[in-house]
């Protein structure tokens, strides 16, 4: 007497394909013998899918339930070996259930299995797989790229920024994809250099049959109403009259963060002096501790017009 497929599998004649799909995939998970190490396990997987193939073929299937299993070894679908081996090159289960998360999915969950097992290489004879089912590596997706605008303030303290972005996902059915909201948490550290690039693996765009992209935040410099960066230095740009430029002044320069300094100015200033406050610029992002220079340059402020007379003086007073 031939083997009964529907007992190996624990389902009754009339079972519809949902039935048989769902009995296939528990039993198979259950004694795949990279699961599975107990010594029935590889004999039992071997029936298992012997069992599926017939039941899973309509064309077979009627075959057997008229003539039994002798009524199937002309089509040589009987023997076990060639199936596991079959399976085994193939990677049959991976590609149903999984590439990467064979193992992973509950029993209950139901997958849309295509129909048969058809597909038979003409040199599958001559390899048997004695290893772990191999893995196909997916092609990640292009990371998906954002600025973050940092002000000179967050940068000379640290902060963490909120970032409201919007990104694709994979839909429930593995197929199609949605667009979803979602807001990241970026730590930013004091004195970060402009460029500065922070990485959030996998958390990109989703697309099917691909490794979901990676998020990458590159830092840029806000602009300031009074500073610019150069480095860890900060620089200020100080208007002065031009009898200031020549005869001296006390100079109110602001200070990032709050404050001011009192630059005193006796020398003459010309457009290219620059005067340097040390220690109040932007941290070393290495070393926090350590601060760059403010860095203060000089707009000079020309009158428009000067009477007769004071021409005539300076004429006389300036070499």
């Amino acid at each position: 007497m031939g083997k009964d497929y529907y007992q190996i599998l624990g389902i009754p004649r009339n079972a519809t394909d949902i039935i048989l799909k769902k009995a296939y995939r528990k039993l198979a998970l259950k004694y795949h013998p990279d699961k599975n190490t107990s010594t029935e396990a590889e004999k039992l997987f071997k029936e298992i899918s012997e069992a599926y193939e017939v039941l899973n073929d309509k064309q077979r299937r009627g075959i057997y339930d008229i003539y039994g299993e002798e009524g199937l070894k002309d089509d040589g679908i009987s023997s076990n070996d060639r199936f596991y081996d079959y399976i085994h090159q193939n990677s049959l289960l991976e590609e149903y259930f999984d590439e990467n998360n064979l193992f992973d999915f509950p029993l209950d969950a139901e997958f849309d299995i295509p129909l048969g097992f058809t597909r038979y290489p003409t040199d599958f004879f001559k390899i048997r797989r004695t290893g772990p089912l191999p893995r196909r590596t997916k092609k990640q997706d292009p990371p998906l790229h954002h600025d973050l605008y940092i002000s000179l303030e967050e940068f000379l303290a640290g902060c963490s920024k909120k970032v409201k972005l919007t990104k694709k996902v994979l839909s429930p059915d593995k197929r199609s994809t949605r667009e979803v909201v979602k807001v990241v948490t970026v730590d930013v550290k004091p004195g970060w250099p402009e460029g500065t690039k922070i990485t959030f693996q996998k958390e990109g765009n989703q697309n099917p049959g691909s490794t979901p992209a990676d998020l990458v935040f590159t830092v840029r410099n806000k602009p300031h109403s009074h500073f610019k960066r150069e480095q860890n230095n900060l620089v200020y740009y100080a208007t002065i009259s031009l009898k200031e430029a020549l005869c001296g002044a006390l100079v109110q320069i602001p200070l990032l963060g709050g404050g001011t300094h009192t630059l005193t100015l006796s020398d003459v200033v010309n457009p290219s002096t620059s005067k340097t406050i040390a220690g109040h610029g932007l941290p070393n992002h290495q070393e926090p501790w350590r601060r760059g220079d403010l860095v203060v340059r000089f707009n000079i402020s020309f009158m428009d017009q000067l009477p007769v007379e004071t021409k005539r003086s300076l004429r006389m007073i300036l070499p």
